[in-house]
């Protein structure tokens, strides 16, 4: 099946340029859509040096829509049947990483493999935030039924995916990423502007679970008759 690697950005200049080389070097991956959301920054223009790659195709939005709106726009352009969404703020991203989340989407192993970087903040076997990941690999088709959902779902778009797939019984694989790093907000703005986007996303994702509160309980439902995560 065709792999389509989403990358969505929102001022990430000093990143972007490692995940899309990555990207492009794996042999896994067919194609790469990087959607910028509107950045402020030189993020556009960095993206535009890989404007001849055959596999690449950019899309940039005239102002910041966010992440679930570039994520969902990234996913009507690929053309793959497999599709992997990768962070632009990451470092140290390996062909082994990428083969670690595709292979178990390929093989049916699971549904949903979620990619957990190993150098962050908080220890991964403690890191009650890693649902949140951004790396993550899914089948289109099991997307599209609810991508207009993820399109204004704006940040909240991990916290609803997770639970449509919760709610739905589908079969989610955790992978660890070696030597993958994901920066904190910390290390990429002031602190008062990180508190406050920590405030703002913690609303917004607190909106999306009142919002679909029967995806809530359909998914605790199914998490007392089986385990989905594996």
């Amino acid at each position: 099946m065709k792999v389509s690697a989403v990358i969505c950005a929102y001022n990430e200049e000093k990143t972007i340029s490692g995940v899309i080389i990555a990207a492009l070097k794996s042999k896994l991956i067919n194609e790469v859509i990087v959607v910028n959301d509107g950045s402020t920054d030189n993020t556009g223009r960095e993206i535009l040096q890989y404007k001849y790659e055959l596999r690449l195709r950019f899309v940039d939005l005239s102002k910041n829509m966010g992440k679930g709106y570039a994520m969902a726009t990234g996913v009507k352009y690929a053309t793959g049947g497999i599709i992997i969404f990768l962070d632009a703020d990451i470092t140290g991203l390996s062909n082994k990483h990428i083969s670690s989340m595709v292979l178990p989407i390929i093989n049916g192993k699971a549904e949903m493999v979620l990619g957990q970087p190993s150098e962050t903040f908080i220890h991964n076997s403690i890191n009650p935030f890693k649902i949140f990941t951004g790396e993550r690999v899914l089948l289109k088709s099991d997307l599209n039924p609810f991508l207009n959902e993820i399109k204004y779902s704006r940040f909240g778009v991990e916290t609803y995916i997770n639970l449509y797939y919760g709610a739905h019984g589908k079969r989610i694989k955790y992978v660890r990423l070696k030597n993958l790093f994901h920066p904190i907000k910390f290390k990429k703005v002031s602190f008062l502007k990180a508190i406050l986007q920590f405030i703002f996303e913690g609303k917004e994702i607190i909106y999306t679970i009142i919002q679909n509160h029967k995806l809530v309980i359909k998914y605790l439902i199914k998490l007392k008759s089986k385990t989905t995560i594996i």
